[in-house]
């Protein structure tokens, strides 16, 4: 077994690992392990062993470490993953039409046929909301550049706030497809883009909606007190009177829970997972209509309840948390695979080998592009190789999927 990482593209070969990144990155800052652990905040012993391979790095160690080192994240996790021939590197063809689409801003695209009406936009790209749900990269990546300069041309035609309200939402899926492949500066200007749409959107939501965008962005980048500040202040802001309200309002503090467990402010972190809960529990099921894709609902609740004790390394409390819990079919494939994968992270800190493996194949099983795209599925992955002496057939041939 290697414990590889399978990415060649990151100047390592195949056998370059999250830890070597690190080192190697501390070493170009003129840092020694303990200089690393004080700019980090982290300890020195955990350094040594995530850069030896003996410990995963998780994100918020990644986040910290990259800030420590003045990189990206995505250089520490070896990201973007890309393959190494057509087939393979298929779902990154289409981040040059997003760059492109973005670029346009409130100029007019030449489109080679005249835009769809705003209805049929509309229909396409609730569409696309499905796929975005269901961790379709690469068929979500292929469709959205052409809507957003379709929708581009009509903002800048007419203006009227419906065509900033549907651009606001095609920016929000290129934000979130660029940050999961790798290009946060992509992403950035992603969530700029849609914060501008807000504005002219005539939907007192969507700016909400964008701090919830930005924050997540922000826990990539290792600033999670800056995401937790501002997903509390305007958590603050969101009017609960309706069950849309509350369905953002209930996201709001999801992300804020989150935040904070990173922060390891573990009093806090459940503070606002409670907040959510309540907000939950306010909606009447009959008037849950969740129009932006929050899925503000019990299941996801739950599933950031055991999130949360993950991030806060209380995996004990995450297992019992999810030891009764069967997300439904209906919960987007993205969640629940996201929550395998936070299963599987605390199994495995908690030694629990075979049940760390059988939580990573379910993940794949629900949404495979994610899955072998995701830094952290990946890096289970590869520390399940180092602690099996006789690989199982079933890593073998997960390792293989993953080699691009």
């Amino acid at each position: 077994m290697t414990g590889r990482d399978w990415n060649s593209g990151t100047g390592g070969g195949e056998n370059e690992t999250t830890g070597r990144r690190i080192a190697r990155a501390r070493k170009r800052r003129g840092l020694t392990q303990t200089g690393l652990a004080a700019k980090a905040n982290v300890s020195r012993s955990l350094i040594a062993q995530v850069e030896a391979g003996h410990k995963p790095a998780t994100p918020s160690f990644v986040a910290a470490v990259a800030r420590a080192c003045a990189v990206d994240a995505a250089e520490i996790n070896g990201q973007p993953y890309r393959g190494s021939d057509k087939r393979s590197d298929a779902v990154h063809a289409a981040v040059p039409a997003v760059r492109r689409a973005l670029a346009y801003a409130d100029i007019s695209p030449e489109v080679e046929t005249p835009p769809r009406s705003l209805d049929e936009l509309a229909l396409e790209l609730s569409r696309l909301q499905k796929l975005q749900g269901a961790a379709a990269h690469l068929s979500l990546g292929g469709r959205l550049p052409a809507i957003t300069e379709e929708l581009t041309v009509h903002t800048v035609e007419s203006g009227v706030p419906r065509s900033w309200r549907l651009l606001n939402r095609a920016y929000a899926m290129a934000a979130s497809l660029t940050r999961r492949l790798g290009y946060h500066d992509l992403a950035q200007v992603a969530v700029e883009r849609a914060s501008a749409a807000a504005q002219r959107a005539e939907d007192p939501h969507l700016r909400h909606l964008v701090a919830l965008s930005r924050a997540l962005l922000l826990l990539t980048l290792g600033s999670e007190d800056i995401a937790l500040a501002m997903v509390r202040r305007t958590a603050a802001e969101v009017d609960r009177s309706t069950s849309v309200g509350l369905e953002v309002y209930g996201a709001l503090h999801l992300r804020a829970a989150v935040s904070a467990a990173r922060l390891g402010r573990r009093t806090v972190a459940w503070e606002h997972h409670g907040l959510a809960a309540e907000a939950v529990a306010r909606i009447n099921p009959r008037d849950r209509r969740d129009p932006y894709g929050l899925q503000s609902n019990p299941f996801n609740v739950v599933i950031h309840g055991c999130a949360v004790a993950t991030e806060l390394g209380d995996h004990d409390r995450a297992v019992r948390l999810d030891a009764e819990f069967r997300p439904p079919p209906a919960l987007y494939a993205e969640r629940r695979a996201h929550h395998e994968i936070d299963m599987a992270r605390s199994h495995l800190w908690l030694n629990h080998y075979d049940r760390a493996l059988k939580r990573i194949l379910n993940a794949e099983q629900i949404a495979p592009q994610m899955v072998r795209l995701h830094p952290t599925a990946r890096e289970v992955v590869r520390q399940l190789g180092v602690y099996h002496r006789s690989v199982p057939e079933e890593l073998r041939r997960l390792e293989n999927r993953m080699v691009f």
